[in-house]
């Protein structure tokens, strides 16, 4: 992931998460601007599904943000925005404080924080994330397995 500060391009990988330079206060301020609350809210209401997650959804790099993404796929959800906190030490703290959450997952649906993998677990176990996923237009798998069941 390439992050452009004034005339230099700083790589941001999963092996080098805070990258190390000598921009001090001008590189602080460009983070604090970039990742404000109008930022975060573009990303959680661009897209009706987005998930803040450590690794990826194809590698997970932690066993909550696993789970979220197992549940997804139970219900059939392949398509969402997802976002792997560990690339960007910055990005990671000022979602919490943007989200007032100080874990990952998170999981936000229509912009909406649903919250972490407890909560994802617990919306399964009693089918309320089914009545969630409705809510963008997404008829979980789920579903059509019970009838197929039947």
């Amino acid at each position: 992931m390439l992050r452009r500060v004034g005339w230099q391009c700083l790589r941001l990988s999963q092996s080098c998460a805070k990258p190390t330079n000598n921009f001090g206060p001008v590189f602080a301020r460009y983070f604090a601007e970039k990742y404000d609350a109008a930022y975060f809210d573009k990303l959680v209401k661009e897209k009706p599904l987005v998930l803040f997650m450590k690794g990826e959804p194809t590698a997970p790099r932690c066993g909550f943000s696993r789970l979220v993404v197992q549940i997804l796929h139970m219900h059939g959800v392949e398509k969402y925005d997802s976002y792997d906190v560990l690339e960007d030490v910055e990005f990671k703290e000022a979602m919490k404080k943007y989200s007032n959450w100080p874990t990952f997952p998170q999981l936000y649906v229509n912009g909406e924080l649903v919250g972490g993998a407890d909560i994802v677990l617990q919306m399964h176990q009693n089918g309320a994330l089914v009545e969630e996923l409705e809510k963008i237009g997404h008829r979980s798998a789920l579903l059509d397995k019970d009838k197929k069941d039947s």
